[in-house]
């Protein structure tokens, strides 16, 4: 089965996927959360990214969807031309520069 992952703070899967895919997602709730389960798991081959994650333990605004993205993109040394993502977040801006750093990081590794 193919590993999916699912970032955001408080969305459970089947208020954005079908019920009957709760089963395949793994669940991350910040980017700390993230980024250790890619490091451990590897990189999965579906992402499904929530932007604005809450607040963290000191009551900052805590690293968001993006901050994730560009560790993938920036720091995790991972071949990412294969991964697949949908970005579900509810703040189009923040949802746009996934998408965009995202796609665009891709298709340079595709056509390179």
């Amino acid at each position: 089965m193919k590993k999916k992952l699912f970032l955001d703070d408080l969305r459970t899967i089947d208020m954005v996927y079908d019920e009957s895919q709760e089963k395949e997602f793994d669940i991350v709730r910040t980017y700390e959360e993230f980024v250790l389960y890619v490091q451990k798991n590897g990189l999965p081959d579906f992402i499904s990214f929530d932007n604005d994650l809450g607040l963290d333990k000191n009551g900052e605004v805590a690293l968001d969807g993006y901050a994730a993205a560009k560790w993938l993109v920036y720091e995790s040394g991972l071949d990412l031309r294969s991964l697949q993502f949908k970005v579900h977040s509810a703040n189009p801006v923040a949802a746009e520069q996934i998408k965009g750093l995202l796609t665009n990081y891709i298709d340079f590794l595709n056509k390179s």
